[in-house]
């Protein structure tokens, strides 16, 4: 079954906005939920998946298009997500 993910556009924002807006975004989600979350912040190559690995959340697919950086994520847990780290 092909789940519709929601969209999170944080493209031009740097280092820490783009977790804290995922954090923040997830929070809202259900488990089985995706995220698509849009970016433009190198760094968050490295900083969404180890946010997403601490907290229990899945990232489903990395690509990056052009300047882009395009995470998949899924929410496995119900909780209400822990800090940034």
């Amino acid at each position: 079954m092909h789940k519709t993910p929601h969209t999170l556009d944080v493209r031009s924002l740097l280092c820490p906005l783009p977790v804290i807006k995922t954090q923040n975004r997830m929070k809202s989600l259900t488990p089985g939920e995706q995220l698509e979350v849009l970016c433009t912040d190198p760094g968050a190559l490295k900083d969404i998946p180890a946010w997403c690995k601490i907290n229990g959340h899945t990232v489903i697919e990395t690509r990056e298009v052009d300047q882009e950086i395009i995470f998949l994520i899924e929410k496995s847990v119900d909780d209400d997500s822990f800090m940034m780290p």
